[in-house]
Formats: C-alpha cells, structure tokens, sequence
C-alpha cells in the first residue's frame, strides 16, 4: 500500500514538474532550447553543442545523463536532483525550487538538454510540453532492443524528437536515408563527415597530439572557416560539427564557432587518450558500448601507428536478441595482423564476440570481470602498446581495466564513473565476481 501511494506520488510531482517547465518558458519566451536525442552520441553531442554556445551566450548544460521523464524537467530548470529520492520532504523542496525558477529573473540564453528513452514512448511523451527551438538527432543504431525489437521502431522513437520541435538537425551519418519517411518536419537539415551533409568538415590533417586541422563547412558559409577539432575518431568529429552548426543557426561568427570548435576536448571515456603503462598510450572508450561506437572506435585504433596493439572489448548491452549477431561482428573487425591480443570482459563479449575474434587468427583471452581483464593486457604490454579499452556501464566497467595500464595514477580522476557512489557499486560487484569464482 505505501509503495502504491509513494507511485502516485511520484507521477504526481512528475506532472507538477512538466507544468513548471512550460510556465517557465511561458514566462522567459526568449530562453531557446535545444535538446538531443538519438541512439549514441547524446552526452558528447551535447556537451559540444553547449561549448561552442557558451562562446557567446549563457548556456545551461548539466552534466551527466539526466535525460529520464523526472530528471529532464529539474535539469531545464537548473534544480539539482535530490539526494533522496523517497523522501517526500525532498520533493516538496525540489518542486518549491522549480516553481521559483519560473518567477527569478533571466539567468541562461539557451538550454542544452539530453533526451533518452527506453522503450517506445518516452521521446513522444517529452513533446507534451516541450516545444524545442531545435532537436538534434544524432544516430539510429541498436538500442534497448529487448523492447523495441526492430530497428525501424528505434527509428521511429529517436525521430520523434525532430517532429514536435521547430526545426531539427539530423546526423546523415547514423541514420540511414531509409527512416527519412519518419519526419513529419520539413525544417531539417543535415550534419556529418561527408560533404552530402550541409554542415560537415573537409578534414586536411591529423595528427595525434594536435587533433583534426580542415574546414568547417555549412550554407552559412560555403567557403569554410578553418579549424582545429582536438578529438580522436571520425565519430567524435560528428558532435562537433553538430555544434558549429548550432552556432550557426544561432548567429555566432564564423570565428565565434572556430574558437568555439577548439575548445571541445573529449569527455571521460569517450575517445580520451591517456598515458600507460610501457610508455604506451590507451585509447579510453570505456563510457558505454554499441556495435555504431565500437566499430568506430576499432577503425580510429587501426588508424594509429603502434609496435603493438591490444583491444579489450567488453559486452555491449540492451542488444535484445541481435546481441549474438552484432557482437560478431565486431569480433570479425579484429585480424592478426593488426592486434596482437583481443581481450573480452563480460559474458556476452565472451561467448560471441571472442570466437568471432579467434576465428580471424587473433589471439584471444576472456574473462568475467574488468580486473581480470586490465592485469592480464598489463602482463602482455609492451613498449609503446596502444590500447583500445572499449565497454558499456552494467556489469562491465572497463574503465578499471584502463585505472591498472595507467603510466601515472594521477590521472584516474580522468576515468568516468569514479564519483563514491559509482565505486561502492563496483566494489560490491566486484566483490560478487571473485566470490562467485570461489
């Protein structure tokens, strides 16, 4: 009974929240927003987005994912989440916080928010009192397939959020032409790496200390501005053109959006180079996993020169039942002459995408947990190895394999989920692994 009325409670502070949110914009019409949907890329897209704005006007951004039907609201509204969330105390507090945003003066110019979703649905429900100014839709790619099932319900879902915005901006890269019959919005425009997108880079040179040097292109300015992208990996340059395109469309200079461009440096796990161990270098991935970003991240490993290369790929999640087929089909991007060791975390990884590897004549070690996995690449590194560390959040955590190859623990304050909480959580999974092995 209590758990009953703790639910009504929740959809009601829920409703609550969605009504203050369109007072508020009710009351500021000239604060825009933009938000971010799409299978991959969302964090990364909008944390470029909102550093190429900030060049020019007062952006609000929360970091993290708060992209969940009671987070989205507080994040707009620039109210933190609360630390407990069954106590009805907090909520009370946190909807009297929400209803003073709607009355305080002007404090942002633009708001950057993340959308996600779980199962059809979720991304309509945000139109009933959303109006975005823009949405950009960065990729359709398998995701949560245990309730879509198929990839044109993922495609469905993911464009809803260009349809109930007032104009859209849509990855040609991730999403194939096909899924276009699902906009109803005739005010799109397109981003990506190749010059059929309208806003794309004509890249010149990369080099791995300096970054992507080449052209930012856009019918804005059909000449280009020249820039310097210091990412790794064509799929980390897409959240930047993604976010000079914004910059665009909301009247910044061609040299706003360069400097701004210049500023994005990459998000923990998410492409980060580091130091380690063997004066090598370890490419950190480790944020989250999907066959779109692995397979990115495969080619951008080969495209860097290294005495030896080592892959630790951990499962990918919420694959449903595609989840045999597309993790061999990472596992046959892996060839012996390009990587000496294919090392899998996760049971998933394991069982699909480790035969795969092996079949291709790769040498292949798997195992349960992130620790096993790091000690192992540890024990077989040598001078000058690259590393691809590569895997999803549950259950996998490969950015523990990434904390034992680091030439200088300073630097695990660079690796993601390393906040309290989320260490609890591993330890006690960890805890669990080792115990379970006994």
């Amino acid at each position: 009974m209590f758990n009953g009325l703790r639910q009504k409670y929740k959809a009601r502070v829920q409703r609550k929240l969605e009504e203050t949110v369109q007072a508020y914009f009710a009351a500021h019409p000239e604060v825009r927003l933009v938000v971010v949907a799409g299978s991959v890329g969302k964090t990364s897209t909008k944390t470029a987005v909102a550093t190429v704005l900030s060049q020019k006007y007062r952006v609000r951004m929360q970091d993290g994912n708060h992209n969940t039907h009671m987070s989205v609201p507080l994040a707009i509204l620039g109210v933190p989440y609360p630390d407990n969330v069954r106590s009805f105390g907090a909520w009370r507090q946190v909807l009297k916080a929400a209803r003073a945003r709607v009355l305080a003066p002007t404090d942002v110019d633009i708001i950057v928010q993340e959308l996600g979703t779980d199962s059809p649905g979720d991304i309509a429900h945000f139109g009933t009192y959303l109006r975005p100014h823009v949405a950009v839709v960065t990729a359709v790619t398998p995701e949560h397939m245990e309730f879509f099932k198929t990839m044109e319900a993922v495609a469905y879902e993911e464009l809803t959020a260009a349809n109930f915005s007032q104009t859209a901006l849509i990855n040609r890269d991730d999403i194939e032409g096909q899924y276009a019959a699902y906009l109803e919005n005739p005010n799109v425009n397109t981003y990506g790496t190749s010059a059929a997108a309208e806003y794309h880079f004509e890249e010149q040179d990369f080099a791995l200390e300096k970054g992507r040097i080449g052209k930012f292109v856009g019918p804005e300015i059909p000449q280009g501005v020249d820039v310097t992208i210091r990412v790794v990996g064509e799929h980390n340059v897409r959240p930047a053109i993604a976010a000079g395109a914004m910059g665009l469309k909301f009247g910044m200079t061609p040299q706003e959006v360069a400097e701004g461009l210049q500023r994005i440096a990459p998000i923990a796990g998410r492409m980060n180079l580091l130091r380690g161990c063997e004066d090598g270098t370890i490419i950190d991935d480790t944020y989250n996993s999907s066959p779109a970003s692995a397979s990115s991240a495969v080619q951008t490993f080969y495209s860097i020169q290294a005495p030896q290369r080592i892959a630790i790929m951990g499962s990918m999640n919420e694959l449903g039942e595609s989840s045999a087929v597309e993790h061999e089909k990472i596992g046959r991007l892996f060839h012996p002459d390009m990587v000496e060791w294919v090392i899998t975390i996760g049971e998933e990884a394991g069982k699909y995408l480790a035969p795969a590897a092996r079949a291709q004549g790769c040498q292949v070690q798997s195992f349960n947990n992130a620790v096993q996995a790091g000690a192992f690449a540890h024990k077989v590194a040598e001078r000058g190895v690259l590393v691809l560390a590569k895997g999803s959040q549950g259950d996998v955590y490969a950015e523990e394999a990434v904390k034992i190859l680091l030439r200088d623990q300073t630097d695990i304050d660079k690796l993601v989920r390393q906040s309290p909480a989320w260490m609890a959580t591993k330890e006690a999974y960890f805890e669990r692994q080792f115990s379970d092995e006994k």
